[in-house]
């Protein structure tokens, strides 16, 4: 969701913020992090999170990112 809002290629997050985020610890995070990345899904440096395959990672994420996405757009069609 922030990748699709900030529209950089390099998304300033560190795992501390994440884990706030998804109210977890960052110890998850690491982990998720790493697997994401050993995935070739995104490329992650100290306070930096870059999408590497936009389609995995939509593919990896729940149900629910969908959801929240077409929601968004209905949204925004709305305003428009």
């Amino acid at each position: 969701m922030t990748d699709d809002r900030l529209l950089l290629p390099t998304l300033p997050l560190t795992q501390e913020f994440l884990g706030q985020m998804l109210g977890t610890r960052r110890s998850s995070v690491t982990v998720s992090a790493g697997a994401l990345q050993k995935a070739g899904i995104i490329s992650y440096t100290r306070g930096s999170v870059t999408v590497v395959d936009r389609r995995k990672l939509e593919k990896a994420a729940c149900d629910c990112y969908a959801i929240v996405r077409r929601q968004l757009q209905a949204w925004e069609a709305e305003a428009e």
